[in-house]
């Protein structure tokens, strides 16, 4: 691939809803962690939808975890899909012709709520009940 370059496609517009955090593989946890409780905290915000691709997966998973620790009865509603995203080359060199590749990406949506969600859904986990904190040990 050292004679092509990658065409930068311009991203589509898609609009984000006020409840939607798109997680990537660059932004930081306790961003992510405060903007969520922020918006957990709105009265008009009953349920946040974190969205990550590829290797920002990980990360989302992470990030759903530690609300469900800091906000209290928090029910979670998780759905994994796929897409497959086109790359196009076009060649540096004269004489060579473009070459596309089709590659899978995975996705995650993980659905927080302090609402109960559709409990028959495949990926439905119901709220952790706060547990009492263990004693600190101090040696």
């Amino acid at each position: 691939m050292d004679r092509y370059q990658k065409v930068v496609k311009p991203k589509s517009e898609s609009p984000i809803n006020e409840n939607e955090i798109r997680i990537t593989s660059l932004g930081a946890v306790p961003n992510y962690i405060n903007y969520a409780i922020a918006l957990l905290q709105d009265k008009h915000v009953k349920e946040i939808v974190l969205k990550a691709m590829g290797q920002a997966i990980s990360k989302t998973v992470a990030i759903a975890e530690i609300l469900k620790k800091r906000v209290p009865r928090l029910h979670q509603d998780t759905a994994i899909s796929s897409m497959s995203i086109t790359d196009v080359w076009e060649p540096i060199e004269e004489g060579l012709v473009p070459v596309e590749m089709t590659r899978q990406v995975s996705m995650i949506s993980i659905t927080l709520s302090t609402k109960e969600l559709n409990k028959n859904s495949v990926g439905y986990q119901a709220p952790r009940y706060a547990e009492q904190p263990k004693p600190q040990y101090h040696y």
